[in-house]
């Protein structure tokens, strides 16, 4: 669980960024759910527009709850099409010098 804090500077710091992924019309896809995966583990935070090619056969909702549940991360903020996920990054253990 994310603490509602950070869940605040989040939202402030992403509010003046611009999406770096698209949902098109071929919707929620193995490819991207990778690229999603992708960006969360290097940036920790995505944030995503879903264009209404996407919503003619799903709801934007579903979109986001299938993402979410599929990449195991925590959703921030959704405004209409435009919704930020955060996931916490994997931590690389530093190696023992023998």
């Amino acid at each position: 669980m994310i603490s509602p804090r950070i869940r605040i500077r989040i939202k402030q710091e992403m509010n003046n960024e611009k999406p770096t992924v698209w949902i098109g019309k071929y919707g929620v896809t193995d490819q991207l759910l990778k690229e999603i995966s992708r960006q969360l583990d290097r940036r920790e935070v995505v944030k995503m527009r879903i264009l209404k090619s996407a919503l003619k056969n799903d709801s934007t909702d579903n979109i986001i709850q299938r993402i979410v549940q599929k990449t195991e991360s925590t959703l921030i903020d959704k405004r209409g099409n435009i919704f930020v996920i955060y996931k916490t990054r994997k931590r690389k253990k530093p190696l023992k010098a023998t």
